[in-house]
């Protein structure tokens, strides 16, 4: 069973997971209207991803014996400009989530609850990928500039990133459920 303190941070990122999933659904969808096929395509991967990730944490907390909140829903940011105003935003979004989650890590440290801790162990490795991953598109998108060509070049390789990145969640289950 988990504290009720350990349960309220859990719901605490429930909601930052589902407002990450708004948020890349506003920017993927500004992307398909800016003509950036591929960057909305992954983007709306993103979006799914999110969502998975809040979903795993609903299925811990009621695993654990404890109340999982769904969130009222917030509307997103929606004024983008560039494909690198996006992706600047994206970067400052997933370190604010790494911040929150090793936030919700040391409530578990204080709590003792040694069991959620080590569980948060796949959430801080995949906050480690992800802005990994943001900082590599961001060299890519600053070195393309505002060269169209490089930008349509990028706008491919986000097209082959989606379908991996897909093809990856439909062969972990794509169902959230913690494992």
């Amino acid at each position: 069973m988990i504290t009720k303190n350990v349960e309220k941070a859990l719901n605490e990122q429930i909601k930052r997971e589902e407002n990450s999933s708004r948020l890349y659904l506003a920017m993927a969808s500004w992307a398909e209207r800016a003509g950036y096929p591929g960057a909305a395509d992954w983007l709306y991967v993103q979006t799914e991803e999110e969502r998975l990730h809040m979903l795993k944490l609903v299925h811990y907390i009621n695993d654990r014996g404890g109340n999982a909140a769904i969130p009222a829903l917030e509307a997103p940011k929606t004024g983008f400009k560039t494909l690198l105003d996006v992706f600047q935003i994206v970067l400052k979004h997933e370190e604010f989530i790494s911040a929150s989650i090793n936030d919700l890590y040391a409530v578990c440290i204080t709590e003792k609850d040694f069991t959620t801790a080590n569980y948060l162990q796949w959430y801080i490795n995949e906050q480690v990928e992800e802005e990994s991953t943001v900082r590599s598109i961001l060299d890519q998108i600053r070195l393309a500039g505002t060269d169209k060509g490089g930008l349509f070049m990028m706008d491919k390789e986000f097209g082959t990133r989606a379908l991996a990145k897909r093809a990856a969640l439909a062969a972990a289950g794509g169902t959230g459920q913690a494992t």
